[in-house]
């Protein structure tokens, strides 16, 4: 009989088998799991992208399985699918604009009539600059031609925009992927709506000649930008460069190379940069000296990092500033030679905007397990094409808000057996990030926290699992061992899984109303766990 039981159980199944009698599907480390539904996909791969693969899919399969999934949602349903994408893009939910931008491309291209002409209406939303119209382009040519349709599309892009908007876009992003605002001028022949529309789409389309390139600054703004973008390439001092930024406020994309090398014009810029362009730029304004301990610009810029109002405004997603803090404070490069002394009041502001880019959380007051999975193949891949940033080291980042927000929390690592995490609540997050970052490879076993709870007898409202879903090392389904947990210490506990790969794994049974399935690093995130385990 007990041969028996081991055989064949709804129990306790192993997890390189199926649950009896369940819905669960071979994941792609041989174990066995749920798949999401494809609008989850679809929602993964917005927010995670798929462009560096995982540790057991290919960027190439990993891409069309998600293609796929996108296809079947524009059968299903191609006008929601479109309003998702807006949703997302619009709001900063993910850590770049591509997934969005090719979503919409695929719906302009292969969608039905409506989703089609929803999908081009939808363009200025989700394209809000140059560098997106010019992905976009790119993304769409490979699902459709330049009929009317989109010429129309493209052109309501640049006659949509107000004239003093559209002069700063086409100095800021010229061009990109091989395309330039000529290009697209040419190709969708927008009617300006405005006599300074005529002359910027001229000037974009053909430049000036000498005679308008000698009169003096015009009147109109749109083309006092263009007027000071034509001079900042004909300047020959620093003073001069820093005069036309200080009058004009041109974007540091606008300033020719050899001015960049200028701590004096970076001085100049520094007030005036957007916050995505300050990240990115932290380690060569504190290379060539702009940035120093306790100086005045150091307190400008971890002033601006402390503003949660301009981080939203400025749609600065978590990811950015998780990149900017983990290649700021190696005081090198990835790429080149540029190094640098990070200076400590810079890390210590990005740590601080990490938390403030994710929407206000309201303590749950619950007893949580925050279960991080470190096997071998969350240490695989990157999240949204950061280098560095795996999915384990990025479950970590995500792990610390929850436990920054939350009074009684426990965080726990486990790959096939418990791993000891140096976390905590009150710990740094560029320590967190490293205390994970070294840990050794394992199998995967994402039943592991909950037995490792009841067997110390640890109280939980809540386990939130941040993991690929790749499970298949233990003796039983993580969701058995949950369905134990309950029945032994009578608690309702609750199961939260951050997918933090885009495949179409789950380790939650979808036919569990105590079971939630989100996206790592989707901005609404922590609060959408925190509304699911604080109900009742």
């Amino acid at each position: 009989m007990s041969k028996l039981r081991q055989l064949f159980s709804t129990r306790q199944t192993p997890q390189n088998q199926s649950i009896p009698g369940s819905s669960q599907v071979a994941n792609s480390a041989g174990g066995y799991a749920w798949a999401v539904d494809d609008w989850m996909q679809l929602d993964r791969f917005l927010v995670l992208g798929s462009e560096s693969g995982t540790y057991y899919i290919r960027p190439q399969k990993l891409t069309r399985d998600n293609a796929e999934a996108v296809l079947r949602c524009l059968a299903a349903d191609g006008r929601r699918l479109v309003a998702r994408v807006v949703e997302i893009s619009e709001h900063g939910r993910a850590p770049k604009n591509d997934p969005a931008l090719f979503v919409l491309a695929m719906a302009a291209g292969l969608g039905d009539e409506v989703t089609r002409k929803a999908a081009l209406a939808a363009l200025p939303q989700v394209a809000r600059t140059g560098t997106h119209l010019f992905h976009f382009m790119e993304f769409v040519e490979g699902f459709r031609g330049w009929g009317r349709a989109l010429r129309r599309g493209v052109a309501n892009w640049y006659a949509g925009m107000d004239a003093e908007r559209l002069a700063y876009q086409a100095v800021k992003y010229q061009q990109r992927d091989g395309w330039s605002h000529r290009d697209a001028l040419r190709l969708a022949h927008p009617q300006a709506p405005t006599d300074m529309h005529n002359r910027l789409f001229h000037w974009m389309t053909q430049g000036w000649n000498e005679a308008e390139l000698a009169e003096l600054p015009p009147e109109m703004p749109a083309l006092k930008t263009i007027w000071a973008f034509e001079q900042a390439k004909r300047a020959t001092s620093e003073g001069v460069i820093q005069k036309l930024i200080e009058v004009y406020n041109l974007p540091w994309e606008a300033i020719p190379a050899q001015w960049l090398a200028s701590a004096d014009v970076w001085r100049t810029l520094l007030p005036r940069l957007p916050l995505t362009a300050l990240l990115r730029n932290l380690a060569r304004l504190t290379a060539n000296g702009v940035l120093t301990p306790l100086g005045p610009e150091t307190q400008l810029v971890t002033e601006r990092l402390a503003d949660a109002s301009q981080l939203n405004r400025a749609r600065i997603h978590p990811v950015a500033v998780l990149a900017a803090l983990m290649t700021y404070r190696q005081g090198k490069g990835a790429r080149g030679s540029l190094t640098w002394n990070p200076v400590t009041e810079i890390v210590d502001a990005l740590d601080m905007a990490f938390y403030r880019t994710f929407q206000n959380v309201t303590p749950t007051g619950k007893r949580l397990v925050l279960a991080l999975d470190v096997s071998g193949s969350m240490s695989m891949g990157m999240v949204a094409g950061v280098p560095g940033l795996t999915p384990r080291v990025a479950s970590a980042a995500m792990a610390l808000v929850t436990a920054a927000t939350e009074r009684d929390v426990t965080v726990v690592g486990f790959s096939h057996q418990m791993v000891r995490l140096g976390i905590s609540p009150r710990q740094r997050l560029d320590d967190a990030v490293q205390a994970v970052s070294g840990l050794p490879f394992g199998a995967t076993d994402c039943a592991l926290p909950m037995v490792w709870a009841l067997e110390n007898g640890i109280a939980a409202d809540a386990f939130v699992v941040y993991t690929d879903s790749e499970t298949w090392y233990g003796q039983i389904h993580p969701v058995q061992a949950l369905q134990t947990y309950r029945q032994r210490t009578g608690i309702p506990a609750k199961l939260v899984v951050v997918g933090m790969v885009a495949n179409g794994f789950s380790i939650a049974d979808p036919q569990d109303a105590g079971m939630l399935d989100v996206v790592g690093f989707d901005t609404a995130v922590p609060a959408l766990m925190s509304d699911f385990i604080g109900r009742e």
